[in-house]
C-alpha cells in the first residue's frame, strides 16, 4: 500500500498552515478532510502541528485528538456526513 506524498509545509502560505491549525483543533473534522483540501496526511498534520506549537499545546493538542473518534473518517458514525457544524462559519 502506497500513501500519496504529504505537501511541504514550507510552501503553504501563512493563511493555510493557520487555516490547517485550525482544522486541527476542531473536533468534528477529520484528518482525511484536511488532507482533501490540503494534501497533508495525518502525520503531516502532526508535524506541522509540532513544529507550529508550543510543547505545551502541541501535547495538549495530542491528547485531545489522540482518543477522538471524529478526528478519523472512519471510526465516525456513518450517520455524520459533513466535516463541521452547520452554525460554524454563519457570521453572529
Amino acid at each position: 500500500m502506497t500513501s500519496k506524498p504529504s505537501v511541504c509545509t514550507h510552501d503553504l502560505p501563512t493563511s493555510d498552515i493557520s487555516r490547517i491549525i485550525e482544522m486541527a483543533w476542531e473536533d468534528r473534522t477529520p484528518f482525511e478532510a484536511i488532507e482533501t483540501h490540503y494534501g497533508l496526511n495525518e502525520s503531516a498534520v502532526i508535524k506541522l502541528m509540532r513544529s507550529e506549537m508550543k510543547p505545551s499545546s502541541f501535547k495538549m493538542w495530542r491528547q485531545r485528538v489522540g482518543g477522538r473518534k471524529t478526528k478519523h473518517k472512519r471510526l465516525r458514525s456513518p450517520e455524520v456526513s459533513r466535516a463541521y457544524c452547520a452554525t460554524q462559519y454563519k457570521p453572529r
